[in-house]
């Protein structure tokens, strides 16, 4: 089972300024009041798009992991 987790939040101007003003995987900037996501796992803010693509991923990943170590 995969452990990644994201905390959803509005992006705030503290955060902006004292955390970060950019998407860590595709650096595009973000904005006050847009939803970011927080990745628990790696320590690090997303923009939608990118929180999009990596819950598909770890989806994707669950699902093949789902059939234990017997199945």
């Amino acid at each position: 089972m995969n452990a990644q987790c994201f905390v959803d939040q509005v992006a705030t101007k503290d955060i902006l300024l004292r955390v970060t003003s950019v998407c860590a995987e595709c650096y595009d900037g973000l904005k006050v009041g847009e939803h970011i996501y927080y990745d628990l796992q790696n320590y690090r803010y997303l923009c939608h798009n990118c929180y999009d693509k990596q819950s598909t991923a770890t989806e994707y990943n669950s699902e093949e992991e789902e059939g234990g170590l017997f199945a």
